[in-house]
């Protein structure tokens, strides 16, 4: 399974905000939408960070309650990693694993496509799993 049939299952939709919008809007951004993760995007629509709800939770410790009228490009991060549509499964596994993330924007050329999250791999390896688990059943049946 590649990405871009993950993305044709749930979707294109991303959460993005401005680097000017503030860490509170974000913050309810997250709430509302049930995520973990916003993009945040320039003016021509181009991945410039990403902000999630650990970024948040680190900047509330370091600095309390007010950080949240502070903007979020004070808090993203500025290097994002992101992935292609033809990228595996096992791809992506490896690298949220090892750059220890659990968000991964999609690009296509350099313009944002979508967004995979650990639940969707984790979700469709699961199916893939379920797959091979009916077809080894199957062929024993017919043995």
């Amino acid at each position: 399974m590649i990405v871009k049939q993950i993305l044709e299952a749930k979707g294109g939709d991303v959460a993005t905000a401005a680097p000017s919008a503030t860490i509170a809007h974000v913050v309810a951004m997250l709430a509302k939408r049930r995520i973990g993760a916003v993009v945040i995007t320039g003016p021509d629509d181009r991945i410039v960070g990403i902000a999630s709800e650990r970024d948040v939770v680190r900047a509330l410790d370091g600095e309390g309650p007010s950080v949240l009228e502070s903007p979020v490009s004070t808090i993203m991060t500025r290097t994002v990693a992101t992935c292609s549509q033809e990228a595996s499964i096992a791809d992506l596994m490896r690298q949220m694993t090892d750059g220890k993330f659990r968000h991964l924007p999609v690009v296509v050329g350099s313009r944002l496509a979508g967004i995979i999250s650990i639940g969707d791999v984790v979700k469709y390896r699961l199916s893939e799993l379920e797959h091979e688990t009916n077809a080894m059943r199957d062929y024993i049946a017919t043995a």
